[in-house]
């Protein structure tokens, strides 16, 4: 079995290439998750999954926004449908930080993995 669940075919964060600086796999890791702009799978390996949630940070949210939980989910449905899912990876590995009522979100400084 791969190492990657398939949550459905989901178009654009795929078309730009980042990740960890330093790290030459990272950029061809997360393309290899997307087939014409959606995201296909959610990795199930954690290092594999950081870079994705490392990539749509730093694709879909601008640094020092503030964002509503509808906006995130939005921005998150432009690569796949499952946003709740992937809303809370983000958050869960301090990518996106939020209030304790959770009634907005704001990209955080990228953590050391």
């Amino acid at each position: 079995m791969s190492d990657t669940a398939a949550h459905g075919s989901s178009t654009s964060a795929a078309s730009s290439t980042s990740g960890a600086p330093g790290r030459s796999e990272d950029a061809h890791g997360v393309a290899a998750l997307f087939s014409r702009g959606r995201l296909t799978t959610i990795p199930r390996k954690t290092a594999r999954r950081e870079q994705l949630l490392a990539h749509l940070t730093e694709t879909l949210f601008e640094p020092d926004r503030t964002y509503s939980e509808r906006e995130v989910n939005e921005a998150l449905l432009t690569v796949h449908e499952d946003c709740s899912a992937l809303r809370r990876y983000l958050v869960d590995a301090g990518l996106l930080v939020r209030p304790r009522d959770g009634s907005s979100y704001r990209r955080a400084g990228r953590p050391a993995y």
